[in-house]
């Protein structure tokens, strides 16, 4: 299992999340690999990490799906990979004392690159469906609770994510209304939604 971290737009490392690509073992046959391992992660993260709750999603080309977080007292960490097409995973810092808040890292995950995104707590995450359509599997570190769910607006302009829509020719992703409707990081932050 190789580990990375991410750099921000503006060339930070940021602290948290990390791209995770597993060791694949393939023939003419086929593939195989470990994709999950608890005491690998750990090592990894370094800090024990317990899974609650596995999530399945799928969506069609141009859907984008957050950007979503959970406050406290049920705060959640998702491990993200895709096993069907191709995303594009983004990671925003919500942690109001953290030197990169309000930037953004991503990823291009698939189903034949076979890395995943881990996602800590105090990070907004959402995806791009690039793909005709994509299949994305996460393991979430808490229960979702929709009292703690909050949602960052996909195209905020502080925080100017470099969403590739171009490529799809398209100017405008398909979004669920909560998502079309989400505060902006300056709204999240006036409202006291932010990790402190």
């Amino acid at each position: 299992m190789q580990v990375e971290q991410l750099s921000t737009a503006s060339g930070a490392v940021m602290q948290g999340p990390l791209l995770i690509t597993p060791q694949v073992f393939g023939d003419e046959r086929g593939f195989f690999f470990e994709s999950w391992n608890q005491r690998r992660f750990d090592a990894a993260v370094g800090t024990p990490t317990t899974f609650v709750q596995d999530n399945h999603s799928r969506s069609s080309c141009g859907v984008l799906r957050g950007l979503h977080y959970q406050l406290e007292p049920e705060p959640q960490g998702k491990l993200v990979r895709c096993t069907s097409g191709t995303i594009f995973d983004v990671a925003v810092d919500m942690r109001r004392p953290s030197p990169t808040f309000g930037q953004w890292v991503a990823a291009e995950l698939s189903a034949g690159n076979q890395q995943q995104l881990w996602v800590p707590v105090g990070f907004a995450h959402g995806f791009l469906t690039l793909s005709e359509s994509a299949e994305v599997l996460y393991k979430a570190s808490g229960f979702w609770s929709k009292a703690c769910e909050r949602s960052l607006r996909w195209n905020d302009p502080e925080v100017a994510i470099a969403w590739p829509l171009a490529p799809l020719g398209i100017s405008e992703p398909l979004l669920a209304v909560k998502d079309a409707a989400a505060p902006t990081l300056a709204q999240a932050l006036a409202a006291g939604e932010v990790f402190a």
